[in-house]
């Protein structure tokens, strides 16, 4: 063997295995890695639902669907796709539609589609539904409703529910934003918690299945070594797109701000290799819209003018101006009041071409958000605005914290 090749085995060794011949356990286990280890017995022997994407997947990238179809102690008998397929392929807001899995011939129903949630029939010869799936750490992000729904369907057909838990990308101590009020659920936003919950997909299934009484037999399969303080570029993990938008863990961070210009007639950078990073639109001029935003003063963010053309969603082939958001310090950055500085910056300088949609605020939550921007009330007021609903929240949330 080459020198070359040997000192890349080496260096591989180190990443796997902590050192050459020497395994030791990995700081942070996975929920899915956590279930073939320790908590076999939930699956073995078990006819088995999965409702999973490409992001259910072990640190060494291996698919959980290949895993079960290929363990002699489970039977893979379905999977269950989210917004954007099993697969990810399917881009925001399109129906997916059912078929079998090309890799394992195991058959895929849709739950994004006719019904977004499993049917009787979808589920006659499950024995336990498994649920494992990245979150971005944010309200509207759809699989934690698809999380919900699948929760109600197994206590209606009396199968058990199993969360295999992960990270949340935007760690677990801090929460930012409104409360959900009630007059605003929907699928992406259902129930009354803040924009940025701070919680894990296993968390907050403990919570929705206590709280707002969904009452499925649920375990929860923790990490272990996961702590709440801890950066996801700290985690030694690799990022799989949980979605065709959410190309990395650092979008996933602006987007908990941004993403409430779907909400109106900015672009959020789809269409481009900088989704949520890149905002703008044909009437913006992005040298005036960057420099009033710096002047603001956010914290851990500077804005610079950009130019781009969608290459599909909003604007699709038109000429944009804007800014790109670059978070300086990641620790003190603030994205939902970065996004709402946004928002009420392009309303402030061009108000005539600047238009809000319904869908507004069913993101944030709430109507008094758009009404208080229109108005010219500063994103300080508004954030004030919040701080008591967010401390009753901690108050319910801790209850349900299993790290």
């Amino acid at each position: 063997m080459k020198q070359g090749k040997v000192g890349l085995l080496v260096v591989l060794c180190f990443f796997l295995f902590g050192g050459v011949g020497q395994a030791v356990e990995a700081p942070l286990r996975l929920g899915i890695e956590v279930l073939l280890e320790e908590q076999l017995d939930l699956v073995k022997g078990k006819k088995v639902g999965l409702i999973t994407n490409p992001t259910g997947v072990d640190r060494w990238l291996k698919s959980i669907v290949d895993v079960l179809h290929e363990h002699p102690d489970v039977e893979l008998k379905a999977i269950f796709g989210p917004e954007h397929g099993a697969r990810g392929d399917v881009q925001d807001g399109k129906k997916v539609d059912s078929s079998h899995d090309e890799q394992t011939g195991v058959p895929v129903y849709s739950l994004y589609g006719e019904t977004k949630k499993p049917t009787s029939l979808m589920l006659e010869d499950i024995d336990v539904l498994l649920f494992d799936i990245q979150d971005v750490g944010v309200r509207y992000y759809t699989y934690i409703y698809t999380m919900a729904y699948a929760m109600e369907a197994a206590r209606e057909n009396e199968i058990p529910f199993v969360v295999l838990d992960r990270p949340n990308p935007l760690g677990g101590n801090v929460i930012e934003g409104p409360v959900l009020e009630s007059e605003f659920s929907s699928f992406v936003g259902r129930y009354p918690i803040p924009l940025r919950h701070g919680m894990t997909v296993g968390e907050l299934a403990q919570l929705f299945n206590e709280e707002f009484g969904i009452g499925c037999d649920l375990t929860v399969v923790k990490m272990k070594g996961w702590e709440r303080h801890v950066d996801f570029s700290s985690l030694g993990l690799p990022w799989v797109p949980p979605s065709p938008n959410m190309p990395t863990a650092h979008t996933a961070l602006v987007y908990a701000g941004t993403a409430l210009l779907e909400g109106t007639n900015l672009s959020e950078g789809r269409g481009t290799t900088k989704p949520f990073e890149l905002v703008g639109a044909p009437f913006v001029d992005g040298v005036q819209l960057a420099r009033k935003l710096n002047d603001v003063g956010l914290p851990g963010v500077l804005f610079r003018e950009a130019y781009f053309t969608p290459e599909f969603s909003k604007y699709k082939g038109e000429a944009c101006e804007g800014v790109q958001i670059h978070v300086v310090e990641p620790g003190v950055y603030e994205p939902l009041k970065t996004g709402l500085a946004i928002v009420k910056a392009v309303y402030e300088l061009y108000p005539n071409e600047m238009k809000f949609r319904s869908f507004f605020n069913q993101l944030i939550g709430n109507e008094w958000v758009m009404e208080e921007i229109k108005r010219g009330a500063s994103v300080d007021s508004m954030v004030s605005r919040w701080q008591e609903d967010l401390k009753q929240f901690r108050g319910v949330r801790k209850d349900y914290s299993l790290y």
